[in-house]
């Protein structure tokens, strides 16, 4: 290898963190040749995972490390999500969690390569694509190994998680994450809830935060915020609150009374 290559190649192992996907498309923008991309496979230095991406040899690289690539490198709004991200900032404990599965939202208009789908991350990797909230409102970064994701905040996240609701998610573990959430910030919620396109999240979201009596709720500027026309239905044969023009399960409205 060429003392130049040899200095490329340094300065790629000492700028990258451990424990990352590296993008052969970015690669190349950053002026590592297709060609020079194989010499370091062929030298031993990288691991391919796939078309596209490579990894340090033997490096031990999650799914996490993954969307750290698609994030910083591809340009992709994909991010731990709903559960998941709730999880990881500590907002769960109370909640059996699988760590088996991981649940990520990425934009309506996104597709995630193939080198990411294919991959065997050891656990069950659950990507929504969905546009009903702006791809890059309501994140926040938390520190992993050596680097940052970012990830749903938790008002965001708890949104995510309705989003899902009935069919993927059940509305009563809603609801005990939504408890939790005691101390969100009112703008926050405020920009979040305005962005929203999904009627029944928003219903939902103020339905549970007014049902757990968050003081934060008081602070938000309803008469901003578009609820929509007509009844929606989240379950069958449930109770129907007036107030928030939605039908709920029978044992979330009667809890507490």
């Amino acid at each position: 290898m060429s003392t130049e290559n040899e200095s490329k190649l340094n300065l790629l192992l000492s700028t990258m963190p451990p424990g990352i996907v590296l993008t052969s498309s970015w690669l190349s923008e950053q002026g590592y040749s297709h060609d020079l991309q194989k010499r370091y496979r062929k030298s031993g230095w990288f691991d391919p995972i796939g078309t596209g991406a490579l990894i340090r040899h033997r490096d031990d690289v999650d799914y996490l490390g993954a969307v750290y690539s698609l994030q910083t490198q591809l340009g992709l709004s994909v991010h731990p999500a709903a559960k998941t991200a709730l999880s990881l900032q500590g907002k769960a404990q109370y909640l059996e969690f699988s760590a088996k599965r991981a649940q990520l939202f990425g934009g309506s208009e996104e597709r995630l390569p193939l080198w990411f789908s294919k991959r065997d991350w050891e656990l069950s990797v659950d990507c929504r694509m969905t546009s009903f909230l702006p791809p890059t409102l309501g994140l926040a970064k938390i520190g992993y190994k050596s680097f940052e994701v970012k990830v749903s905040s938790p008002a965001r996240a708890l949104m995510e998680c309705l989003y899902l609701v009935p069919k993927h998610q059940p509305l009563m573990e809603v609801f005990e994450l939504m408890e939790s959430l005691n101390n969100l910030r009112p703008a926050s919620v405020q920009k979040l809830l305005e962005s929203c396109t999904s009627v029944k999240v928003k219903r939902l979201f103020l339905y549970l935060a007014d049902k757990a009596g968050h003081e934060w709720l008081n602070y938000l500027k309803l008469e901003k915020i578009d609820l929509g026309a007509g009844k929606r239905a989240i379950a069958d044969r449930g109770i129907y609150v007036p107030k928030y023009q939605i039908t709920v399960p029978r044992e979330l409205e009667m809890q507490d009374e």
